[in-house]
Formats: C-alpha cells, structure tokens, sequence
C-alpha cells in the first residue's frame, strides 16, 4: 500500500463519533450502513485529516469550508458578524490518521480569530450563500465529490486540467461508450456535450452524467493522492454501476488513488463485489458502520472474500 493511503482513523468527538477507531482499509474502500449511522460524517473526518497531516492552516481551512458548503449546516457552521471569524463547532474534537494527531481546536485558534488575507472569505458571500441569494461560492474541491459539491464552475475547471494532463480523450472515451456522447468541451465559458452532431448543454441531462463527469475528473486530478465520493449511486442507473466501478477500480490502479465512497445501495454494494471479483482486484474493502445500543458507532472492515461470502448467504451489508 502506497506510504500517501490512509491506514488507520481514530475519531473523537467529532459529530456523531464519540470515540472510534477502525483500521485495515485497501486502495478501494465503500463505506455501508444504515440510515444517518455516520457514513458521511466518516469521510469527512478521513477528508478533514488527510488535509491536516502537513500542519498547514490554510489546506484545513480549505477542507472545512468544503464540508460545510456541502452540507449546508447552518448550526455547525456560525458566521461571526461584522468581522472575518468563523466558528465551528467541533469542540475537542480529535482526528487522527495514521497515527498523526488533528486537533479541531488547535487549527480553530490558528485560523478564526485571525484570518490570512490569502484566504480570507467574505462574510456577505458565505451569508448570501446559505441565503440563497447570490451564486454558490466557488471552493475549488477536486477530492470531495458530492452532489452538492459539482457545480459548473468545478467542471469547466476540471476539463480544462485534464487537457493538460492529456486526459481528455480518455474521458470523451467514456462518455461515449456509457452515454453515447461523443465529446465534453467547454465553449464560450459553458459545457456542452456533442451527441448525434449537436451540441448540448449539460444543464439538459440528468444528474446522473455530471455524477459520473465529476468521479472520472477527481480519479485523474488526484494521482498519488486520496479522493472522497458521497452517495457514489446518486443519480446514475443501477445498469450503468458495473461500468462505474470498473472505471474507478482500474483508474485509481493507474493513478495510484485511494478511494473511499459511502452508497445506501444494495445493488451498488453487489456491484462493487461483482466487479472487483471480475478485474482480479484484492486491494478492496466494505467497511460497514453499525450503530450499538448505548449509540455509540463501530466498523467491521470486510476484505473482498468475505463481502463476497456474505453477499452469497444474503447478510445484509448495508
């Protein structure tokens, strides 16, 4: 396993993780579980530490706000009027990835009280943002992907990167043999999609395409690197699950990418056990969230063998 991946998590105090710990995770890791038992809340805690591991403010501020913007939680996330501070409340909280420790309240006295210029974020923006009164602001996140987060502005940007990386005809190739689209192009400052010798906007297709845009783009802009992708199913068609995962199994091989992806979703569950079984891929692992009695949270990391073998005797891994 690359030295970059994440091993191991230890979680205290941080939203619904009182005290957690779970370790033994591969290249490939789809996070399962019950309704509101902390799934996401999971990857934010592995996202916010992957961004704390350097020391550096700024990294952590980023990752913050990506959070917050995605979620949009007005009471986890207070604006202090008048001024440039913000506040999140994580207090004591504690993330620790691979043995590294992440103090919430060490970079909270580093960062709100006294913003650097170099990132500082208006207050009216964010206010309008949560209001709905002004265009999303625009934090540029390529390893956090969620519905919320792909917004045209990441797009256009993505696109843009990856014809640098000479990765753009890669991407036209699956758009082709999944949509039948030929090529995505940003013209005159908008994403259009060539189909049947028309260009059309992407605004005009579902969610499901710009879902599927979004993950291709974070697998290839984050060699060498972690990449985060909530509710991986939303919007696109259980036919097309087995094609999804074939491109993130063989892309984040050959981009050296940790992947970690949480789904409510039997069949994408199926999906992943099926396909990774196909492509002879080992470096997978389920990690399925369950909720005790007492309400705290625990994980049983499952190997492909052992997915496999609960999904043949119908387990449930959700």
């Amino acid at each position: 396993m690359s030295e970059h991946f994440i091993k191991n998590i230890e979680i205290k105090n941080f939203k619904c993780f009182e005290d957690f710990k779970a370790e033994g995770f591969g290249r490939v890791n789809l996070i399962g579980g019950k309704n509101n038992v902390g799934k996401t809340a999971f990857m934010e805690a592995c996202y916010l530490g992957e961004n704390a591991k350097t020391q550096e403010e700024r990294l952590f501020f980023h990752a913050l706000l990506v959070i917050e913007l995605n979620r949009r939680p007005l009471e986890e996330f207070k604006i202090i009027e008048n001024s440039n501070n913000f506040e999140f409340k994580y207090e004591d909280s504690l993330i620790k990835i691979n043995n590294i420790n992440c103090s919430v309240d060490e970079f909270d006295d580093k960062l709100y009280s006294v913003p650097d210029k170099n990132y500082k974020i208006g207050i009216r923006r964010i206010t309008d943002f949560y209001q709905g009164n002004n265009k999303p602001l625009n934090i540029q996140n390529h390893s956090f992907i969620s519905q919320i987060s792909i917004r045209d502005n990441y797009l256009k940007d993505s696109i843009d990167e990856i014809k640098f990386l000479k990765k753009w005809k890669e991407l036209n190739g699956f758009l082709l043999d999944n949509f039948n689209i030929e090529e995505i192009d940003v013209i005159k400052n908008r994403i259009f999609l060539f189909q049947n010798n028309n260009h059309i906007l992407l605004s005009e297709f579902g969610d499901g395409i710009k879902q599927f845009i979004a993950i291709i783009l974070s697998l290839y802009l984050n060699k060498d690197s972690v990449i985060f992708l909530d509710e991986i199913e939303n919007g696109i068609h259980y036919s097309l699950l087995d094609n999804l995962w074939e491109i993130i199994l063989t892309i984040s091989k050959q981009q050296n990418v940790q992947v970690f992806a949480t789904t409510h979703s039997k069949e994408c569950i199926e999906s992943y056990a099926r396909v990774a079984k196909k492509l002879e891929d080992e470096d997978v692992k389920f990690i399925g969230l369950h909720k005790l009695k007492d309400g705290s949270i625990v994980s049983a990391v499952r190997d492909l063998e052992l997915l496999d073998l609960s999904i043949e005797q119908e387990h449930e891994v959700r």
